[in-house]
């Protein structure tokens, strides 16, 4: 299977869980067709919590992405009156979410987020959908 159509199946698996959460959730057009400008990959809200989410996958090497995305994605969410997050997805692993200042920066500006961290440090879906019993950052801050 493409890298592609994975990463698609991927993002509809993410919709379909944030959907099942209670969440309106809606996927973006592909990159590309809609718009010159980029659009975060799914958007989601449930009247209290609402989210731009750019969604990566990867079989288990680190996650990258470039200055470029985040800036686009923080652009977006900023304008629309969202949070903006980064959603990442190892293989046999759950989704996991960040901030986008919460990434390391590599010296050439990308954002990478290696398996290891997801783990330890991610947010899961419980804690993004308010589901979970511990306190979640955004009930701390923004």
């Amino acid at each position: 299977m493409s890298a592609n159509r994975k990463g698609d199946r991927r993002e509809r698996e993410l919709v379909n869980l944030l959907d099942e959460a209670g969440f309106a959730v809606m996927r973006a057009p592909a990159s590309g067709s809609a718009t010159d400008r980029e659009l975060p990959d799914v958007l989601a809200g449930d009247g209290d919590r609402f989210y731009a989410i750019e969604a990566k996958s990867s079989s288990g090497n680190p996650i990258y992405l470039t200055g470029e995305e985040v800036e686009a994605l923080i652009y977006f969410a900023r304008n629309f009156g969202a949070k903006a997050r980064i959603a990442v997805r190892f293989d046999r692993e759950d989704w996991y979410f960040f901030h986008p200042g919460d990434l390391y920066v590599t010296d050439g500006g990308n954002y990478r987020v290696k398996k290891e961290t997801a783990l330890a440090d991610g947010v899961d879906l419980d804690e993004l959908t308010g589901r979970s019993t511990k306190t979640t950052l955004d009930e701390l801050s923004d």
